[in-house]
């Protein structure tokens, strides 16, 4: 038994419930029948919108027109930012050709020595810019939080308007929940200090998205 079943279990046997008794589709009833609060309607492109947040949050955008063209557009972006041609990718990502773009691609988790970390996202949120990734075994969380460097791949069609969406869209997935959910806006900063805002305290310097079209 994991850690986790093994709280779940201490829980269920406090309330008096035995595992498969309903309670998870009680729960998903339960959000399902209640509509979304009030917020700040989200109108207009989509992808315009998720741009001009992002871009406020200091993350830089690039634009290709499918995913075959990304280790392209990586291969440019460190270039021409003097990094290293060397990085770690999702699972997902390490079929792609990067050797012809001259980058040598490992798809595994980051390390400690790893400079750029390359990840896809669940989803993005267009009022705030915001990056949603879920963990996973395919999906480490560390290839996104432990390089200097992040680049995610983005796919127009993961947009969403706010995060009332962002949260619909995940507990319709099959693998809901997944263990940890990682909202990112824009490189790691802080300016606890002596109020000076300084990036990459506990991230990343850099975030750098590369929107699919298709």
């Amino acid at each position: 038994m994991s850690s986790r079943e093994n709280i779940l279990g201490r829980i269920r046997a406090s309330l008096h419930r035995v595992d498969g008794d309903g309670a998870t589709a009680r729960v998903h009833a339960h959000i399902g029948a209640h509509g979304m609060s009030a917020r700040p309607s989200v109108v207009g492109d989509l992808t315009a919108g998720f741009r001009e947040k992002a871009l406020a949050l200091s993350t830089s955008i690039d634009e290709v027109v499918n995913i075959q063209s990304v280790p392209a557009a990586v291969a440019a972006y460190l270039s021409a930012n003097a990094l290293p041609m060397n990085a770690v990718c999702w699972q997902a990502l390490g079929v792609l050709d990067w050797a012809s773009h001259g980058v040598t691609m490992a798809a595994r988790p980051a390390r400690e020595s790893d400079k750029v970390g390359v990840t896809e996202v669940f989803c993005a949120i267009a009022e705030t810019g915001t990056l949603m990734t879920l963990s996973g075994a395919h999906t480490p969380p560390v290839t996104s939080l432990l390089p200097e460097t992040h680049i995610a791949v983005l796919r127009v069609s993961q947009i969403v308007p706010s995060m009332e969406e962002a949260w619909q869209r995940l507990r319709e997935t099959p693998d809901y929940p997944p263990r940890a959910v990682n909202f990112i806006s824009g490189p790691s900063r802080t300016a606890d200090i002596e109020q000076t805002l300084t990036f990459g305290a506990h991230g990343p310097y850099r975030v750098h998205v590369i929107l699919v079209n298709s």
